[in-house]
């Protein structure tokens, strides 16, 4: 295949003092897919900034010093069971099928499969088990009883036991949250399923797929449309306080919108560590997890495997959770949703302000879940516009 090229530069509009129809602020997907919705569909004249110098938000692919194509911000697996989803991103950009698979390297070096399944089991415990019903008896045996399920580690002690919780989740979680699975929101580790087969993808979803050319260049192709204007590498208080408009959609943190009113929401960040390497291959799977507490990167990640690239190089990078830096993920204890719950309600009482897309909402959702609720957004503001017409 062939790389993307760089990121178009900076699309300035020749005055911001000119009438928008909508300002959206930030151009991930949340804000990249209602841009293109207003603009395609309802002619509306829209100016989509961004903080960063470039488009994709933290799905932004670039072709590094080495030429070959790696996510900046980590790597970001597209997959959904959405046909409406998946269809409506099919018009800017041809797929790669892709089904991505995940190793974990526990015990000194053993590389055995996760989300843990009958693979898993047999290598590390150095069993024979050969069908579902055995696994799943062997799975059985070791699960510890939990009369109520609130917290993350009571997800997997249930399910696993606490020796399988101990060696996958408690320390990877640990570095990956900063706190113990004891303390936070069930829904974290309950996103990884336990397996009785030897299925070893990592999601299960019916569209599994990367961009054929990059998450970049996808982004590009939606953002080229009559209407919108881009500016990039500028801040929304400069713009707010210069451009004319009549709408907002806000996609960044709700906090930071109402200049952290009731304090900040917690968020954890990543540190990352690219390196090129003079191999074509550094490791046999796209990810590998590194759940001991005692290594202090998370996983590992090889772009090629994703991306179809030939290429006699290889990108590696590492993960570094970080409780500094941009933000990437909520933090899921009900404290923090009681806090969140605040901002929703002013952002309720917030005239012709549209809060979308993770950072907006304080969810975890992935880039699939993202595109759908703008999707909804944005059917939303069209209904309320044919009604008022």
């Amino acid at each position: 295949m062939n790389p993307p090229s760089p990121s178009a530069p900076a699309v300035r509009p020749a005055s911001r003092r000119r009438p928008f129809d909508y300002l959206i602020v930030g151009a991930g997907f949340a804000g990249a897919v209602l841009a293109e919705r207003l603009t395609s569909q309802l002619g509306k004249r829209v100016l989509l900034v961004d903080r960063r110098p470039h488009v994709g938000g933290n799905a932004y692919d670039e072709t590094d010093a080495g030429g070959v194509l790696m996510h900046r911000y980590g790597p970001h697996i597209f997959h959904t069971n959405s046909e409406e989803v998946f269809g409506y991103l099919s018009k800017f950009t041809t797929w790669r099928p892709y089904e991505h698979r995940v190793l974990a390297c526990v015990k000194g070096g053993l590389h055995v499969p996760m989300p843990i399944n009958r693979t898993t089991l047999n290598l590390l415990y150095g069993l024979d088990l050969e069908d579902e019903a055995q696994a799943e008896a062997f799975l059985k045996s070791r699960a510890q009883p939990v009369e109520r399920i609130r917290t993350s580690e009571d997800v997997v002690v249930s399910q696993v036991g606490r020796e399988l919780y101990e060696t996958f989740f408690r320390g990877y979680t640990r570095k990956q949250w900063g706190m113990d699975p004891s303390d936070l929101d069930k829904s974290v580790t309950a996103r990884v399923p336990t397996r009785t087969d030897t299925d070893d993808r990592y999601f299960t979803d019916r569209f599994q797929a990367m961009p054929a050319q990059g998450y970049t260049r996808m982004f590009e192709n939606m953002l080229d449309q009559p209407g919108l204007s881009l500016e990039l590498g500028v801040e929304f208080e400069d713009v707010r306080d210069e451009a004319v408009f009549d709408r907002l959609v806000f996609t960044g943190p709700i906090d930071e919108y109402f200049d952290h009113r009731f304090g900040k929401l917690p968020y954890r960040s990543l540190r990352f560590r690219h390196e090129t390497l003079d191999r074509e291959w550094a490791q046999p799977v796209a990810v590998i997890n590194h759940p001991d507490e005692a290594i202090p990167y998370t996983r590992v990640s090889e772009y090629k495997h994703m991306t179809g690239q030939a290429h006699p190089r290889t990108t590696i990078t590492y993960e570094f959770p970080s409780a500094e830096g941009d933000p990437y993920y909520p933090v899921p204890r009900p404290e923090n949703q009681a806090l969140y719950k605040r901002y929703e309600a002013l952002a309720l009482e917030t005239p012709d302000v549209h809060f979308v897309g993770r950072l907006a909402t304080y969810r975890y959702y992935n880039m699939d879940q993202v595109t759908g609720q703008a999707l909804a957004a944005f059917r939303r503001i069209a209904e309320r516009e044919a009604a008022s017409a």
